[in-house]
């Protein structure tokens, strides 16, 4: 049986250790006394739950809410930090691939979440490799987001054998 005390003890000890330092008005944490700072500290008992606690599933969430929360930390900081939709999408991909690692199950879905994350990240620069290419290329590509409904519509009615 999967201890189910892991996350919610985490989740206390992280929570009243945030909000202690925010009573003491620590100004060395001054930076982290924010929401995203909650975010890690949930991301991270759901973390600890999937690898300590041998509850796989919980994987997806804890790589979900610790990416988000380091992501929101660390884009004002970083200027080579993406401030983009990409950089969401690369996170889920990750958190798809690492379950993957471990139960089996999401490689597809963590594949095409990175795939997506590439083209979303490096936009800017694809499409302007591709206007230096023949102008029939160059129109396709104005027809990617077309391509990405049909995929989903395939897998939506896609019969399983």
């Amino acid at each position: 049986m999967k201890n189910q005390r892991i996350i919610p003890g985490i989740i206390l000890i992280g929570f009243g250790i945030y909000y202690y330092l925010q009573q003491a008005e620590y100004t060395m944490f001054s930076d982290f006394q924010t929401w995203p700072t909650l975010m890690v500290i949930s991301g991270t008992a759901f973390l600890v739950q999937g690898y300590w606690g041998k509850d796989y599933e919980a994987i997806f969430p804890g790589v979900i809410l610790f990416g988000f929360g380091m992501h929101l930390h660390i884009v004002d900081k970083l200027e080579v930090w993406p401030d983009h939709m990409g950089a969401f999408i690369l996170i889920m991909a990750l958190g798809f691939l690492l379950r993957y690692q471990k139960t089996g199950t999401g490689l597809f879905n963590g594949i095409l979440f990175l795939i997506l994350a590439g083209l979303l990240l490096f936009y800017d620069r694809i499409s302007a490799w591709l206007e230096t290419m023949e102008n029939g290329i160059s129109t396709l590509w104005n027809f990617w987001p077309a391509a990405l409904i049909l995929i989903g519509v395939y897998l939506l009615l896609m019969k399983r054998k």
